[in-house]
């Protein structure tokens, strides 16, 4: 670079050391680059206003430092302003911060009564299994709000219920952060999610309770969509496992018996020449008995039989098991829809909740049920109960296992939204806020047509387009089967493995031939020495007080561990000289981890 300016000025490259870069010469120079590029010294105001404008920066966008600084950089070059060193920068900007995280955690103190405080203080102590002096100390409760949710099953939506309990027993308001950045409110839930109690507790009292409320109030939205997800993979799971029941107890069945249109042509002709014959006689000689006893297993196993008892065993394992979640379920979860097509489902819910508790077999024959859009295919006949008076009416532990298939298919593609969650929230949420009046320039931006009509005929030519391709593609393709199974799956076959390419091997040769000894922990080492690529990572706590080297080699080791699926454990091993304790603190701090996963 210095070699190609000196072409331009015409002076020669080597005199680049010999310039002084002390004293009257170089401010007349950069004078002179100022008024050539029409940019001028900061004056008072001008650090004044640009200090106003970071400040606003850091609650319109986020904390991070490194865009922060670049947002200053480039509000300077606009205003034509030359701005001030790299270290000067950094202390605008980190005051910046601060200041922002004291008015902040001001406000958020002040808003919130005494009664609250107490309780976000209570989260980091520790409490007792009894209240005997003897009895065994338990982690405290924000421990237990940091603990991931286990698998699909019933003690874990059991569990994440008592923690979402516990975060809404706290009764934060509902706009305590509506007028904050997502953004920034993540810095602050993710800030005490890392955090040890100890150093908590040492936090001045405005900033202990605004991380304390942040992180509740983030965490609640978290454990919200959770108990969702445990929810539709709870009622995935009772029907994938019925089905699979089902197949292994007709295993046997599915069997397909050879010559099937022989047999009944046999058959039918030598029911036709005997018409008057026993059956033993004239049908048996013909295709024997334990043919006809597969056929009748066939259809039994691949008719209304099949469905039937995975029906049952859907109904049962709902009754027996899963059915006690139902009442807490529906008294934590708040459903709503913004499209009337789907209010059918809501009033189904709320028809839930209403006999929730009731041990009736079926409902009353009064009670309005809604039927359209929940109850379809196999399970119109399933639905329905005889009294003892002849009278059909709805049974109730079928009736639950339609709506909450119907509900799952409507979380999953938002046209059902949860009061208080975040993934599922109201997707009216997901637009921006001058939607309405910038409607144009966001659908011009999207390369998308408002009118309805016009973009349903777009997708259905696409598709059109997109089906006939693969329609005239299928007889050559070897990899995809179309299957019996169903309306006709697809069935797609593993790829084979690529060749290596020819570049990537000639390199790992290279490589070999010349550090045959060198291990690629090594290599790793010596690419962020040539360009400290960890110098990127920053702590999610405002300082880091450890020193660059020793982060650095912390760094190194744990990018590798978790790479390669070694592990920190495995890492902290050997001669490395580092905890994994230390490995841990380093990982949640510095790459941006929230929860503690102790399978390191």
């Amino acid at each position: 670079m210095v070699e190609y300016a000196g072409k331009q000025v015409g002076v020669p490259h080597t005199l680049w050391p010999d310039y002084n870069w002390q004293g009257r010469t170089i401010e007349y120079h950069r004078a002179q680059i100022r008024v050539l590029l029409g940019f001028r010294e900061p004056t008072v105001a001008d650090s004044t206003a640009l200090t106003a404008w970071l400040d606003e920066q850091v609650g319109m966008q986020d904390r991070h430092l490194g865009r922060l600084t670049m947002a200053f950089l480039e509000k300077c070059r606009s205003q034509k302003i030359e701005p001030p060193s790299a270290a000067r920068i950094e202390r605008l900007v980190r005051s910046a911060v601060h200041a922002y995280d004291e008015k902040l955690s001001d406000s958020v103190s002040q808003r919130l009564p005494l009664e609250i405080h107490t309780k976000l203080r209570a989260l980091l102590l520790p409490s007792r299994v009894a209240p005997e002096p003897e009895a065994e100390l338990v982690p405290a409760l924000l421990q237990e709000l940091r603990a991931d949710a286990g698998p699909a099953n019933l003690e874990t939506v059991q569990q994440e219920l008592d923690k979402l309990d516990r975060v809404r027993a706290l009764g934060l308001p509902k706009d305590l952060f509506a007028s904050i950045s997502p953004k920034v409110l993540q810095a602050f839930r993710q800030r005490a999610a890392v955090e040890a109690l100890y150093e908590l507790r040492r936090h001045p009292q405005p900033l202990l309770i605004t991380l304390l409320a942040a992180y509740c109030h983030v965490r609640g939205q978290d454990l919200t969509d959770t108990v969702v997800d445990l929810l539709v993979d709870i009622v995935h799971h009772i029907g994938s496992k019925a089905e699979s029941r089902v197949e292994e107890q007709f295993l046997e069945d599915l069997k397909r018996v050879a010559g099937k249109n022989g047999l009944l042509y046999r058959m039918a002709e030598a029911a036709l020449d005997n018409p008057e014959g026993v059956i033993k006689e004239v049908i048996y000689p013909v295709v024997g008995e334990q043919k006809l006893r597969d056929l009748v297993r066939e259809f039994k196993s691949t008719g209304p039989a099949y469905r039937k008892q995975v029906q049952k065993i859907m109904r049962n394992s709902w009754r027996a098991h899963y059915r006690r979640l139902l009442p807490r379920l529906l008294d934590t979860l708040e459903f709503r829809s913004n499209n009337e097509t789907h209010q059918p489902v809501i009033d189904a819910l709320a028809l839930l909740t209403k006999h929730a508790n009731s041990k009736a077999r079926a409902y009353p024959p009064r009670e309005n049920v809604p039927l359209d859009g929940i109850v379809a295919g196999p399970w119109k006949d399933a639905i329905y109960d005889e009294d003892k008076n002849g009278e059909r009416r709805i049974n109730r532990i079928v009736y639950e296992i339609c709506v909450l298939q119907i509900l799952r298919e409507r979380l999953r593609c938002k046209e059902i939204w949860v009061v208080g969650a975040n993934r599922y929230r109201n997707p009216d949420e997901d637009l921006p806020a001058d939607f309405e009046r910038q409607r144009t320039a966001y659908y011009a931006a999207l390369r998308l047509p408002q009118d309805e009509k016009r973009f349903v005929e777009m997708l259905r030519q696409e598709m059109d387009r997109e089906l006939t391709k693969f329609n005239e593609e299928l007889p050559d393709n070897k990899h995809v089967r179309l299957l019996d199974k169903g309306k006709g799956w697809i069935s797609l076959s593993p790829l084979e493995a690529q060749p290596e390419p020819v570049n990537l091997e000639a390199i790992k040769s290279e490589l070999i031939q010349r550090w045959p000894m060198t291990s690629l922990l090594d290599i790793f080492k010596e690419a962020d020495l040539r360009i400290r690529f960890t110098d990127v990572y920053r702590s999610v706590t405002p300082r880091g007080n450890l020193d660059r080297d020793l982060l650095q080699e912390r760094l190194l080791l744990d990018l590798y561990g978790i790479a390669t699926n070694t592990g920190l454990r495995r890492m902290s091993s050997g001669q490395s000289g580092h905890a994994y304790r230390d490995l841990l603190y380093v990982w949640h701090r510095y790459m941006g981890v929230c929860r503690h996963n102790r399978s390191h």
